[in-house]
């Protein structure tokens, strides 16, 4: 073993790596050396402990995060990364099911569906059973279909435990959409993990051949795993209990993806004898910074202990800014950036960070307006673009007949005469004599001696259309043997067409052929592999690419990126906008009522927060008109658990302003400040935003007595504020809330009419 392995590692690191027999929860801090860990993990399990590769597997979330992990393993190790199973956790039940799927019934070339896929299916689905897609989504019946698989629920059980009527909607639309999965010899990402739980429970045999192989099991980032990932990591280990699991209950950000934080939380009841150890050292962040989002992340109760610090210095103030609607914050950032990058910083050292995609777009206005490079993480992804989803859609039908969603997508492109009542004719054909729409081209033929099924009653020049079409497609499928990839995919854009479609469009045929060129490239990765072995490898891989894979694999450019992408990553200089109630924390979250969810939102904070490496910028606007809303907006109150000693105004390096004696200037509304009995009073005197709360149900009528009739335009005094303008008035839970722009700097200022006591001046 090389003899600096353990040399470069701290105290709680190198216990974490020498920890190697029995079930072992690492609760890591975020920049704490995770990856670092587990890589030197493996490394001392094949080095020092004489484990081969071949019995160690390593699971985690992203292609990028796996394939960091396996390089660095591999040179730790210094054998092939092949060697070395670490991979997501699709990807390794993806491997799994081809290998024994057949086992449940599932074709070894089984299509992966991802969610446009998912989405045309279940429409067909609904329609089927009578169910109309304008009154229910079929977003929303697909999101609960994946929140049952994801709890171990499939189609009988979730009809056993149906309560509601959108639960019968549900379970109808679910029963359809599984049979169509099935006829079209397809899954979708859920079933993925599904099956393989299943494939283990009802064959122990193949479950017990993977806990032989795989002595040794590790899992990143474990605090995103939901029931199903966490109960085949549980089958794997077997009676050798050798679970390492790796990951921080403060940055579970992900229950809308069916993770359960439970998980983490209830390991050590799972595995009473696991060794606890907490990675504390923080090695990304200033201690500014990670002293902040200790503020953000200490109020929430479902949570870990643990006492994070650096060793990187103070560093510069937290700059916090407000924008008077979300043009100008877009404006601050933008200006900002070019001043960081006069100092020496390069855009790709800097991110912008933010709850919902929406909010790009003032961003990518500013960036466009001032000539910045930027990069927008989340746009339409590479392989969800026309030209390459229909490339894929081609190679899928060639090995896969039967997947009917990607018949439906290329059987008239290009244009072949095929239009969508010839399709509609002949869906309905195969819906009813139970065959896939490639099969039910059979039952076009005019004369047959023994035609399979009945004829399809369609005019002629379209039943020559299908049939040309079913033999472009068979013909091609006897190709793939006999050419490598590329060969192959340039022969699949001669023979259907597309090359010359591509070329012939005026506008955008140039970008799409790069495109093309670019898939062409990507599969190149794969000619080692024999044609047929490498067609299921780049189909598989294309299925599971994530918007984060290539990220930093472009030129310098600022990223545009959501806080729940963000996630893994780390910047130089982070900028979160939108520091607002009802962004983040989210208006759903706020709605919902469940603390249980403002939690997940301040976890999302944190995260985002600690991104950053050596500088924050928290922003928000006075007014932002998301989702149309004209209304003055309340700082977040996430702002307000942010110690005030570390925050600053705009300006690199300038020192920390001293505290005021009054309240944060950019203080929450929910930072409660006093307390009268029962009478819970919350106060904010920010800014831009002043309001006096009180527990709902102790709000009683506002007495005419309690204050001046107040209308907009109307001229107030007040005690502490003095002189206003009334801006606008509205009823509160029995009282009034009165929003006054005072003079002097004061700002805006929005407060209940029975406790301000406003004196109207005439």
């Amino acid at each position: 073993m090389p003899t600096n392995l353990l040399s470069g590692l701290n105290p709680r690191q190198r216990e974490a790596v020498e920890t190697i027999n029995g079930p072992v929860l690492i609760v890591a801090g975020p920049g704490s050396g995770k990856t670092r860990v587990i890589t030197h993990r493996i490394a001392y399990l094949v080095e020092t402990c004489g484990v081969s590769p071949y019995r160690i597997l390593a699971m985690t979330f992203t292609n990028k995060a796996a394939r960091e992990m396996k390089e660095r393993a591999a040179a730790l190790t210094r054998t092939r990364d092949d060697q070395l199973t670490i991979s997501t956790f699709h990807a390794f039940c993806a491997t799994v099911l081809r290998r024994d799927g057949e086992r449940l019934g599932l074709d070894k070339n089984f299509a992966i569906y991802d969610q446009s896929d998912q989405t045309s299916l279940m429409k067909r689905a609904m329609i089927e059973v009578g169910l109309d897609v304008k009154q229910f989504k079929p977003a929303n019946i697909l999101s609960e279909i994946s929140s049952a698989k994801s709890q171990l629920v499939g189609v009988e059980g979730y009809g056993l435990n149906k309560t509601s009527y959108f639960e019968e909607i549900v379970h109808r639309a679910y029963e359809k959409y599984e049979e169509l999965l099935a006829a079209a010899s397809a899954v979708d990402f859920d079933d993925l993990l599904f099956k393989t739980y299943t494939l283990f429970k009802q064959h122990p045999d193949v479950m017990e051949r993977y806990r032989e192989r795989y002595v040794h099991v590790m899992v990143d980032e474990f605090q995103d795993t939901n029931v199903v990932q966490y109960e085949i990591a549980k089958q794997l280990t077997g009676e050798y209990r050798n679970l390492c699991v790796v990951g921080d209950p403060d940055q579970s950000i992900y229950s809308w993806r069916n993770a359960d934080i439970r998980n983490i939380l209830s390991f050590q009841k799972d595995f009473s004898d696991a060794k606890v150890i907490a990675l504390e050292q923080n090695y990304r962040s200033t201690e500014t910074i990670l002293e902040a989002a200790q503020g953000v992340i200490a109020s929430n109760k479902h949570r870990v202990e643990k006492d994070l610090f650096t060793t990187n210095g103070k560093g510069v103030p937290i700059v916090v800014q407000e924008g008077y609607n979300e043009q100008e914050e877009a404006q601050f950032v933008v200006r900002e950036i070019e001043r960081l990058v006069r100092k020496g910083y390069s855009r790709a050292d800097i991110a912008v960070m933010y709850r919902v995609n929406a909010q790009s777009r003032a961003l990518e206005e500013a960036c466009m307006r001032y000539g910045l490079p930027y990069q927008l993480v989340g746009s339409t992804r590479f392989y969800q673009r026309q030209e390459i989803k229909d490339l894929v859609c081609y190679l899928r039908l060639i090995v896969n007949h039967s997947d009917d969603v990607s018949f439906g997508r290329i059987v008239n492109v290009p244009t072949r005469g095929i239009g969508q009542r010839t399709v509609d004719e002949l869906t309905r054909h195969a819906r009813d004599h139970g065959v896939s729409l490639f099969d039910a081209i059979d039952g076009t033929a005019e004369t047959a001696d023994t035609p399979r099924i009945p004829a399809v009653p369609l005019p002629a020049r379209s039943i020559k259309a299908l049939q040309d079409f079913k033999a472009l497609i068979e013909g091609l499928s006897e190709q793939n043997n006999e050419l490598n990839l590329v060969e192959f995919i340039d022969e699949i854009l001669k023979r259907t067409g597309y090359k010359d479609y591509i070329e012939s469009e005026p506008e955008r045929g140039e970008e799409r052929w790069d495109n093309i060129a670019e898939f062409r490239n990507s599969a190149r990765d794969y000619l080692d592999l024999g044609p047929d072995d490498a067609l299921t490898a780049f189909l598989e891989s294309v299925s599971l690419v994530s918007d984060t894979d290539n990220l930093g694999e472009k030129a310098d450019a600022v990223t545009l990126i959501t806080l729940h992408q963000a996630k893994g990553l780390e910047y130089p200089v982070v900028f979160m906008v939108g520091m607002e109630e009802r962004m983040l924390p989210h208006s759903r979250s706020i709605e919902s009522h469940d603390p249980a969810d403002i939690e997940e939102e301040r976890r999302l904070c944190y995260v985002g927060v600690t991104r950053a490496k050596e500088m924050l910028y928290l922003l928000r606007a006075f007014r932002r008109g998301f989702r149309g809303n004209s209304e003055p907006s309340m700082p977040s109150r996430f702002l307000a658990d942010i110690p005030q000693e570390l925050i600053t105004k705009p300006g690199i390096g300038a020192p920390a302003k001293k505290p005021a004696t009054r309240l944060n200037d950019w203080a929450s509304p929910f930072k409660q400040t006093q307390r009268t009995g029962t009478l819970a009073e919350r106060v904010v005197k920010s800014a831009d935003a002043t309001v006096i709360r009180r527990k709902r149900s102790e709000v009683r009528p506002a007495a005419a007595s309690a204050g001046p009739t107040l209308k907009t335009g109307d001229k107030v005094r007040h005690k502490a504020f003095g002189e206003g303008m009334v801006t606008a008035t509205k009823p509160s839970s029995g009282d009034t809330e009165v929003t006054v722009a005072f003079k002097d700097g004061l700002g805006i200022k929005r407060l209940l009419l029975s406790f301000a006591k406003l004196e109207k001046v005439e």
